[in-house]
């Protein structure tokens, strides 16, 4: 999912302009390159990591989804209380919406394009190229951010309409056990 097809112009542009507003100038940058470097290694690690943990919901996501539609299948071919039955298809099915749009397809940003690398930064010095791609970098982590806690908050959803449809189904199957 991570890669560099997120990054559109408005958004380098808006890395741009980060480095337009910094107090810093061209001199400064260059005496402080080592900890530019540093920076952009870390937040270049940064969305590393938010790319692999939203990879991990993704398997997560995918396997609730599947053991949804096999309790409901399990609970379809057994004789079970109606209503308590029904409520269980519906957390079953909910936890399916919920997961399947937890590992829906949606654009991470990351870096600008390899074009745009080459063809605007090739001529910069190399300590404004690392804050330039600093400030890309921080603008890809914020948007990808958002996205990645919605992603994390619907397979919690998800997680919890499997255990609610588990929690009905057991009733639902049990309950010629327990009922006068």
């Amino acid at each position: 999912m991570a890669g560099s097809y997120g990054m559109g112009n408005r958004q380098l542009r808006g890395a741009e302009e980060c480095l337009l507003m910094s107090p810093m100038t061209s001199r400064q940058l260059a005496s402080h390159a080592d900890n530019l470097q540093l920076v952009n290694d870390e937040v270049s690690a940064s969305l590393a990591r938010q790319a692999a943990s939203g990879d991990r919901i993704d398997s997560k996501s995918v396997f609730l989804v599947g053991y949804a539609g096999a309790a409901s299948s399990f609970l379809a071919t057994r004789h079970a209380q109606p209503v308590l039955a029904g409520a269980a298809f519906a957390a079953f099915a909910a936890a399916a919406v919920f997961g399947i749009l937890a590992y829906s397809v949606r654009i991470h940003n990351d870096v600008p394009e390899p074009r745009r690398l080459v063809n605007h930064y090739l001529v910069m010095p190399r300590t404004q190229t690392l804050a330039a791609l600093a400030a890309a970098r921080v603008i890809a982590f914020d948007a990808n951010a958002a996205k990645h806690q919605s992603k994390a908050r619907r397979w919690w959803i998800s997680l919890g309409c499997v255990a609610g449809g588990m929690i009905l189904m057991i009733l639902a199957l049990t309950s010629a056990y327990w009922s006068p």
